[in-house]
């Protein structure tokens, strides 16, 4: 399932949450026990495992944090990425619960919310989702620095994704840097993105060239 990560709302209030502060994540974990087996959520041939995961530990109410499944959200979410290190959907979820939870190791999950994202990341380095998903995760945690850095990379890895170059873009406005801002809305918007916001904020900042 392709999900679109728009990060307007969290670009104009980066500065807010001072929560998460920077910080090296110690190791993160051995990505698969001896004799255990991990999944990529990106593989076809990894469809049933990840129905049967999903059936049990990834339910609606995980994932939208309303309750467990078989035990704490966080637990679920855990177990749900220690099968599949890269679910985007389930580290989007993760990042969320430890905002609601102001913590940055929510209840029932081994590691914390970037250990994660590293283990993701170790698990394949060039899925660009994953590196946009850390990038909301990261603005959420008030450092936009890393979140630029995330997206420059997923954008390097998917150069011609629309939600990947409209987000760049946000961040890049924010930064008072309108060519690149202007550079990734055009190639954003030749896809096809759908959301304004962008080029609106071009627009008012006199930086916009059909």
């Amino acid at each position: 399932m392709k999900i679109i990560f728009s990060i307007a709302a969290l670009v104009v209030a980066t500065g807010t949450v001072d929560l998460y502060a920077r910080q090296t994540p110690p190791h993160c974990g051995d990505l698969a026990a001896p004799g255990t087996q991990i999944y990529d959520y990106t593989s076809p041939e990894d469809k049933k495992m990840l129905a049967t995961v999903e059936a049990f530990h990834f339910t609606s109410d995980v994932e939208n944090l309303r309750a467990g499944a078989t035990g704490t959200i966080g637990a679920d979410l855990n177990y749900t990425l220690l099968m599949f290190p890269n679910h985007h959907r389930a580290l989007a979820a993760m990042g969320k619960l430890a905002q609601r939870e102001k913590t940055l190791k929510p209840t029932g999950a081994r590691f914390s919310v970037e250990c994660f994202f590293d283990r993701a990341i170790r698990f394949k380095p060039n899925d660009a989702m994953t590196r946009m998903v850390f990038a909301t995760y990261l603005l959420q945690a008030a450092q936009p620095d890393r979140a630029t850095e995330q997206l420059v990379l997923a954008a390097e890895l998917q150069p011609d994704d629309p939600t990947i170059n409209y987000n760049l873009g946000l961040l890049y406005v924010k930064k008072k840097d309108y060519e690149q801002a202007r550079t990734h809305a055009k190639k954003a918007y030749e896809q096809g993105f759908p959301l304004p916001g962008l080029r609106n904020q071009l627009i008012q900042a006199g930086k916009w060239e059909d």
